[in-house]
């Protein structure tokens, strides 16, 4: 009755109390997302913070121009953005969760240096391995770098292996499309409007053999990351 509407706190539409549950889950869902967004962005921004500031200072040149940042910035943001409608662990979704800043702080400390160490191997590989002139160099670390933010993600979205937890749809295909896109603008004649110049073919297959390692050991440092925390 109206009465009783405007005297209670919570109203259910439907008869049956699957309601409160499934609400339940879903407030648990857009948390467990919205910390994936905020881990992933925190470590990704930290690492490229020490690796850009780094590189400007011990190269004599600038290692991404401006625009070239901004679009990497804004394809690396495509799937971040699309974590919102991820699918989340059903364990994640047993217990609640609570807002621990200092687990944010710890979890950003180590992804970001990783992140910066593979940033800095790969100026190596391309300084004294491939001698790339600057337009080169700027097109091997700009490629890199997208994909491993990219790929961190799938990383970082779940406490399992990542093969083992199965993505959203719309996180994978995007993810898709920006390593294509990025590389489709370092590959094709788009590269010299844009200030890249193709390094050699064989060059991406070091990309893949550095993706691997740092996917591998950001497995590792998680695995660590999430015992620690457990154990506390």
């Amino acid at each position: 009755v109206a009465i009783a509407r405007e005297a209670a706190d919570i109203i259910l539409m439907k008869s049956g109390l699957e309601v409160l549950l499934e609400g339940v889950k879903e407030g648990r869902r857009t948390f467990g997302n919205t910390m994936k967004y905020i881990f992933n962005a925190t470590s990704s921004n930290f690492g490229n913070m020490i690796s850009v500031a780094g590189a400007s200072l011990l190269l004599p040149f600038l290692p991404l121009l401006p625009s070239q940042i901004i679009i990497l910035n804004f394809l690396g943001d495509i799937p971040s953005v699309s974590i919102a409608s991820d699918n989340v662990d059903e364990e994640y979704l047993r217990k609640p969760k609570r807002w621990d800043i200092k687990a944010i702080a710890k979890f950003m400390l180590p992804f970001g240096i990783l992140s910066s160490f593979f940033d800095f191997a790969t100026f190596f590989l391309l300084l004294y391995l491939l001698n790339a002139n600057i337009a080169s160099f700027r097109a091997g670390w700009f490629a890199e770098s997208l994909i491993t933010e990219v790929l961190v993600i799938f990383v970082i979205r779940t406490k399992k292996l990542f093969f083992q937890s199965h993505p959203g749809r719309l996180l994978f295909a995007t993810a898709i499309c920006s390593i294509v896109a990025g590389l489709v603008l370092v590959f094709t004649p788009i590269a010299g409007l844009l200030g890249f110049e193709n390094p050699p073919l064989w060059f991406y297959g070091i990309i893949l053999i550095i993706v691997f390692a740092y996917l591998s050991l950001a497995e590792l440092i998680k695995g660590i990351y999430y015992k620690k925390l457990e154990s506390q």
